[in-house]
């Protein structure tokens, strides 16, 4: 039997990842992980008609913490990283340039390297 894809989505919790997230589950049989450190464009009750679905589940968690990234990854055995996670507002970024910094940059550095080393730890169709 055939496993169903597992799909780690950062940030999902915004109003895009949200959006996405919806639709995934409503339209596919794959599983998704949602990982939001939930910051102030983080909203779990956009997805309230999905929260309760089988094939989600949310891991509130920040992409800088590499050691809760490895753990994250290992125990769902991920198969797609969709990677939302950005402090997108221009006002934000001039008022807290550190918070915008921390996430934009060390955040997006953090997940693809997990990534990359997750994915070439595998093995055969992996």
């Amino acid at each position: 039997m055939k496993k169903n894809k597992t799909i780690i989505v950062s940030r999902a919790a915004g109003f895009i990842g949200s959006a996405l997230i919806r639709y995934i589950v409503k339209n596919t049989n794959f599983n998704i992980i949602n990982i939001d450190k939930l910051t102030y464009s983080g909203n779990l009750e956009s997805l309230d008609d999905v929260k309760d679905n089988k094939n989600y589940i949310f891991e509130e968690e920040d992409i800088c913490n590499l050691t809760e990234l490895k753990r994250i990854f290992i125990k769902y055995k991920l198969d797609i990283v969709m990677h939302l996670a950005t402090e997108s507002y221009v006002d934000r970024s001039i008022d807290s340039p550190i918070d915008f910094i921390q996430t934009k940059i060390f955040g997006t550095y953090t997940l693809l390297e997990n990534t990359r080393v997750y994915f070439q730890s595998l093995e055969g169709e992996k």
